[in-house]
C-alpha cells in the first residue's frame, strides 16, 4: 500500500531531480541522506556513492583518486582535512575547475541538527564569458574585473552567512517559545526576583498556588503580591539564596489553608554576584494530607505492634489479679477494711482492663469509610445525641457556614470525635450554667472546618501543649486522657489537622479541619447489578441498598449462578461476596469475568478481617467493601473515582 509518506517521498525526488544544480545533504556523522541525480551526473559518481548512507568521506578520496582536484599529494591526509573542515560545519562558498575543465561553484550550508545541505553549479559558460570579456575588452581594467568577481563572490558568501544566521534566530524564537509554554504548563509557579525583592519574571501560575495574588506580577515587590504572612514565611531563605545559598521550604497560606513548598536557586553567572533568585513553588496540600495520613497509619501499626504483646499479658494478669480479689472476698470472717480494699482492688483491675480496651480502640487498624455526609444533618444528629448527656443549664447551639453540597467524611468517626469534645466541654464548664458551639465551614475548596467552643475556664498553658498526648489529663482519677488522643488519632488518620486554643473572653475552642472532598454526583442511569450472595438474609439487605440507590438488581447465590447470569445484556456491575460457601470463592469469579473481557464494573466485599490473607489477595485485585456498611458507604464505595485492579 502506497502512503502519503511515499508518494511525497517520490514528490521530492521528482522535483529535485529537474532542477539544473547538484544537490546534497550529508547528515551530522557525514553519511549521505538526500541527493538528486544532478550530483551523480556533474561529478560522475559511481552507484555506491550515491546511495542512502554514503560517507563523505568515500566519495572525497575517491574523486581525489581520480585527479579531480589535481596534485593534492598525500591522498589520506588530504582526505582527513577535508573531512575535519567539513565537520566543523561552517558556511562556506568556494570555486573550483575540475579536472576535465569544467568549473563549479560549491555553497554550503549547516543544519541546525547537525550535517550540511550542499548546492554545487556548473558555471564553466558564466567564466568564458568573463574570459571572452577580459579578452575583448580594452575599456574594462583587469582590476576592476578582479574587484567585481571577489565582491561577487563576498555576496555569495553573506548570503550563505545570512541564511545559517537567519535560521538560527527561527530555531531560536522556537526554542524561547517551546519554554515559554512549558513553563506556563507546568502546575508551579516560577519566578525570578531581583537584589531589591521585585519581580522580574513570572510563568502567571502564582494564583494557582496561592488564591487570591495577582497574576500580573512583574515589576511588583515580593511582599505586596505574596501579602505579608507569606512573605514573612519565605523571606529568610530568600535572603540566603540571595547569599548563594540554595534551599527548600514549606509553609501554610493562613488565607487559603493551602500547604506550599518553594525552592531558592541563587542566580549566579559565571561564579560572580548573585544577581537574584529563583523561587518554584508548589501546592502539596493533597501530599501533605496522604503524608498526614499515612504517618499516622505507620504510627497505629507500630503501636500495635509495641502494645499488643504487652496488653495480652497485662490482660491475663488483670485476669488473675480478679480471680484472687473473688476468692479474697468470700472468705469468711474477713475484716470489713480487708473487704473495702479487695474491692477497690478489683474495681482498679476491672478500669485497667476498660483502658485495654481504649488502647486497642487507638493502636488497632482501623479502615476509614467516607460516605456522602450533610454536615447540617451530621450535626443535629450530634446535637440530638449529646442533649442527653447534657445538664439543663448548658445550651447547645451548632451553625454551617457553606457546605450545602454533599461532602465525603467518615460520619461515625467524625461523630464520636464531635461528641468525645462536646463531654470534654460539659465537664469543662461543670454543674453550673453555660454554652456549647459547634461551627462548621469550608475554607476554600481545601478544608472542612470543625469548632466546638464553650464558656467554660479554657486550657492551662500545659493542656494547651499536653492535652493531645494519650493519658494526659487534668481530671485525675476521673480521666483515662484518651479522650482526645482518638480525637487527634481519628482526624490525622484521615489527613486532617486538630488545633486548641482560648477564646479572646473565656472558654476553650478545639478545631478540626478534614480534606474537604466533594461527594461524586450520582450517575444519571445506574448500572444494572448482578449481586452474589450466598446468605439469602444479607442478599436481601444489600439487594435493597441497591434499589435505594436507583440500580436494578438481579441475583445469585452460587459463583455458577452468577457466570450463567453475567452474559445477560447490560449487566454493568458485578457485586460478590468473597466467600459463597465450600469450595466457592467470589474472588475467582470476578478474575475469571475479568479474564474473559467481561466489560462491568468488578467489585468485592467481606466481613473477612482486615489481616487475613484472602481479603489481602482480593484487595490487590479488586476494590472490597468491608462489612457491615450502610447505604450511605455503599454509595460511596460504587462511585469510588479508584477503580484500579
Amino acid at each position: 500500500m502506497t502512503t502519503d509518506a511515499d508518494r511525497m517521498a517520490r514528490l521530492t525526488r521528482a522535483g529535485l531531480n529537474l532542477i539544473q544544480q547538484a544537490l546534497t545533504i550529508y547528515d551530522a556523522d557525514l553519511r549521505l541522506a538526500v541527493w538528486n541525480i544532478r550530483f551523480q551526473e556533474m561529478f560522475d559518481l559511481p552507484d555506491r556513492l550515491v546511495t542512502p548512507g554514503a560517507a563523505f568521506e568515500d566519495t572525497i578520496r575517491y574523486l581525489a583518486e581520480r585527479g579531480d582536484y589535481g596534485d593534492v599529494g598525500e591522498v589520506t591526509e588530504f582526505v582527513a582535512t577535508r573531512v575535519r573542515i567539513a565537520r566543523a560545519f561552517e558556511p562556506h562558498y568556494m570555486e573550483r575547475t575540475r579536472s576535465n575543465g569544467r568549473t563549479i561553484s560549491v555553497e554550503g550550508s549547516p543544519l541546525p541538527g547537525g550535517g550540511w545541505v550542499t548546492v554545487y553549479t556548473d558555471i564553466t559558460a558564466i567564466k568564458r564569458q568573463e574570459a571572452l570579456l577580459r579578452g575583448r575588452s580594452e575599456q574594462l581594467s583587469e582590476r576592476v574585473l578582479a574587484y567585481s568577481e571577489e565582491l561577487a563572490r563576498a555576496n555569495r558568501e553573506l548570503a550563505a552567512s545570512i541564511a545559517a544566521l537567519e535560521q538560527a534566530k527561527r530555531d531560536l524564537t522556537e526554542a524561547e517559545a517551546r519554554t515559554r509554554m512549558t513553563a506556563e504548563m507546568v502546575p508551579a509557579h516560577i519566578s525570578h526576583l531581583d537584589r531589591s525583592e521585585r519581580y522580574t519574571y513570572s510563568n502567571r501560575r502564582l494564583p494557582s498556588v496561592l488564591p487570591g495574588t495577582p497574576q500580573e506580577i512583574v515589576g511588583r515587590p515580593a511582599r505586596a503580591v505574596l501579602g505579608e504572612q507569606a512573605h514573612d514565611a519565605i523571606r529568610p531563605h530568600i535572603a540566603r539564596a540571595l547569599e548563594g545559598e540554595p534551599g527548600v521550604m514549606e509553609f501554610t497560606h493562613a488565607e487559603s489553608g493551602r500547604r506550599v513548598r518553594a525552592a531558592f536557586t541563587p542566580d549566579r553567572k559565571d561564579n560572580g554576584p548573585v544577581q537574584g533568585v529563583y523561587i518554584l513553588s508548589m501546592d502539596i496540600t493533597a501530599e501533605t494530607q496522604a503524608r498526614a495520613a499515612l504517618t499516622q497509619t505507620r504510627k497505629r501499626e507500630l503501636a500495635a505492634q509495641l502494645t499488643s504483646g504487652m496488653a495480652h499479658d497485662f490482660a491475663n494478669l488483670l485476669t488473675i489479679i480478679l480471680g484472687l480479689q473473688a476468692r479474697l472476698e468470700r472468705l469468711e470472717g474477713l475484716p470489713a477494711a480487708a473487704r473495702e480494699i479487695a474491692a477497690t482492688t478489683r474495681a482498679a483491675a476491672q478500669r485497667g482492663g476498660r483502658l485495654l480496651d481504649r488502647l486497642a480502640d487507638i493502636s488497632g487498624r482501623r479502615d476509614l469509610r467516607p460516605a456522602p455526609t450533610d454536615m447540617g444533618a451530621l450535626l443535629a444528629d450530634v446535637r440530638a445525641l449529646a442533649r442527653s448527656a447534657l445538664p439543663e443549664g448548658i445550651a447547645l447551639f451548632e451553625t454551617v457556614e457553606g457546605l450545602r453540597e454533599p461532602i465525603l467524611l467518615d460520619q461515625g468517626s467524625l461523630q464520636d470525635a464531635v461528641l468525645n469534645l462536646i463531654l470534654n466541654a460539659r465537664d469543662a464548664i461543670g454543674g453550673g450554667e453555660g454554652r456549647i458551639a459547634l461551627r462548621a465551614r469550608a475554607i476554600r475548596d481545601i478544608w472542612v472546618e470543625i469548632a466546638v467552643e464553650d464558656s467554660g475556664p479554657g486550657f492551662s498553658a500545659e493542656a494547651l501543649e499536653h492535652a493531645l498526648d494519650p493519658f494526659f489529663t487534668t481530671k485525675g482519677e476521673a480521666g483515662s486522657g484518651l479522650g482526645l488522643a482518638m480525637v487527634y488519632d481519628a482526624v490525622k488518620l484521615a489527613g486532617g489537622t486538630v488545633s486548641l486554643a482560648n477564646q479572646a473572653g473565656s472558654g476553650a475552642c478545639v478545631t478540626l479541619r478534614l480534606p474537604l472532598r466533594p461527594a461524586p454526583r450520582p450517575a444519571e442511569e445506574p448500572p444494572l447489578v448482578l449481586l452474589v450472595e450466598n446468605d439469602p438474609d444479607l442478599r436481601a439487605g444489600v439487594r435493597d441498598m441497591l434499589r435505594g440507590l436507583g440500580h436494578a438488581v438481579i441475583e445469585a447465590e452460587s459463583a455458577e449462578e452468577a457466570r450463567t447470569l453475567a452474559g445477560l445484556p447490560g449487566v454493568g456491575l458485578v457485586l460478590s461476596d468473597i466467600a459463597l460457601g465450600p469450595g466457592d470463592s467470589g474472588l475467582a469469579l470476578l478474575r475469571q469475568l475479568a479474564t474473559s473481557g467481561h466489560g462491568a464494573d468488578l467489585r468485592l466485599m467481606t466481613a473477612l478481617p482486615p489481616g487475613d490473607a484472602t481479603r489481602r489477595t482480593a484487595e490487590s485485585a479488586f476494590p472490597v467493601l468491608p462489612k457491615p456498611f450502610d447505604a450511605a458507604v455503599l454509595a460511596a464505595f460504587l462511585h469510588a473515582g479508584d477503580r484500579a485492579a
